[in-house]
């Protein structure tokens, strides 16, 4: 592992601190690239940088445990440099990538290789999810080697990029019976998708975006998903269900144990928190994704079963591309949103909005997100654990627009949307990666450590 060199370290002082369903005005020493303090009228003994904090809100930073940073292969769209820089700026500290970039990462060498770009070029801390295939079992359980190192394995069980849908049951069966990691799913059923395309296009007409969610429908999340819980419960396998977005689906998770001690868990995205199949008629393609916004009874559903513990946690599924690739006919626009910037700024609109308590945000960003992958020392502002902090002040509105958008691919479907809250500041172990619109390269992020099952 690189070694790191703290240049800094930071004395945050008269903060209210938001950690573990509480809010607190303190002070918050920083050392060494770790939480050194939390208490009043800290003195330290050593040089520090100060910061006043007086009026403003300190989070411990988001995770994102699942966006597309393209890297390698498609790297015209985005890169894991240009997207964690992104992040930050937004106050998400870590990420976890997806394997489907080109090549997929479908070896060890592979998973490898990404990992040693995110350590030369990522300014936030970062994982990396082994892809898996119809016929790649053998290879993609070798992540049982790396329990530790890695935050699980991936399962397409609806259409991706390359041949990285898995749609066998018997590799199925196979990876949910011997997986000692997570297994994370993106649950599509494909043989609905196909069914539903055909019968919309003996309509005869050019399809639309609008149409996204008549051919990715209900019914196709529900029976993937039903799927995947099926064999999780049979092998009592560790299941993660990625991007939630249907009502129905809602009968299949509980809230019943503690996070912790739950064995099956449950994802939402904030564009299926924030946007309904109403919106197609003014953003079209930009909106188009998988799984499909739907219609508003879906969203109303998804806010009501966050808000009861039955969603575990939030993300946002970044997943860039070029405004040509978004701006083709329906058929051949690509799927998929930028939102690794504006996701915690989006949440803290509807913290003023009353949607959500600002501690429920933190909850479902960090400390759920950190407890759900068993991530070492993350996610909470406890003394001793790394410094991945940000710093919002919740009384300074900002726009959305070309001039702040700091993904690759230079646009967002929130354009021109006014946020209530800014990230003023976010310390990534320890680190003020960004400060006041302005960044300090000087130190990448490090690789995420997990603590297995017992």
């Amino acid at each position: 592992m690189a070694q790191l060199f703290f240049m800094h370290n930071y004395l945050i002082r008269n903060i209210s601190i938001v950690n573990e369903g509480k809010i607190i005005t303190s002070d918050l020493l920083l050392k060494d690239g770790r939480i050194e303090k939390i208490a009043t009228g800290i003195t330290p003994d050593f040089a520090v940088t100060e910061i006043n904090g007086e009026g403003r809100y300190l989070l411990p930073g988001a995770i994102d445990d699942q966006v597309h940073f393209r890297e390698p292969g498609l790297t015209h769209k985005a890169t894991i440099y240009t997207e964690a820089k992104a992040a930050v700026a937004g106050g998400v500290t870590s990420f976890m990538e997806m394997p489907n970039t080109l090549p997929p990462v479908f070896t060890q060498d592979l998973l490898e290789d990404k990992y040693a770009i995110g350590a030369r070029s990522s300014l936030a801390n970062y994982s990396f999810y082994m892809g898996t295939s119809n016929d790649n079992a053998d290879e993609a359980l070798r992540t049982n080697e790396k329990k530790k190192d890695v935050c699980g394995i991936k399962i397409f069980m609806g259409a991706s990029t390359g041949n990285l849908l898995v749609d066998n049951y018997l590799t199925l069966d196979r990876l949910f019976r011997d997986s000692e990691v997570l297994i994370a799913t993106h649950c599509e059923d494909e043989k609905i998708i196909r069914q539903n395309l055909e019968n919309i296009k003996k309509e005869g007409r050019p399809l639309v975006a609008a149409d996204h969610p008549r051919i990715r429908n209900e019914e196709a999340c529900f029976e993937s998903s039903l799927t995947a819980i099926q064999f999780a419960k049979k092998y009592n396998s560790r299941l993660h269900v990625f991007h939630l977005s249907t009502e129905k689906e809602m009968q299949l998770f509980s809230n019943f144990l503690p996070l912790k001690d739950k064995r099956i868990t449950s994802e939402v995205c904030v564009h299926h928190l924030h946007f309904t199949s109403d919106d197609y008629a003014t953003l079209g393609n930009r909106i188009k994704c998988n799984p499909a916004i739907k219609a508003p009874n879906n969203r109303d559903a998804l806010w009501k079963a966050l808000l009861d513990d039955r969603l575990d946690l939030i993300a946002t599924d970044h997943a860039p591309h070029t405004l040509e690739e978004k701006g083709d006919i329906y058929e051949k626009a690509h799927a998929g949103l930028p939102l690794v910037q504006h996701s915690l700024s989006l949440m803290l609109h509807y913290v003023k909005e009353g949607k959500i308590s600002l501690e429920k945000v933190v909850e479902k960003m960090s400390h759920a997100v950190a407890t759900c992958f068993r991530i070492a020392e993350r996610g909470f502002i406890r003394e001793g654990y790394w410094g991945d902090l940000v710093i919002v002040d919740m009384n300074k509105p900002w726009r959305a627009g070309k001039e702040n958008i700091l993904y690759k691919c230079g646009w967002s479907p929130l354009e021109g949307f006014e946020f209530p809250a800014t990230v003023t500041h976010t310390f990534v172990n320890g680190h003020l990666v960004y400060g006041n619109g302005g960044f300090d390269e000087s130190q990448w992020g490090q690789r995420l450590k997990f603590e297995p099952d017992k």
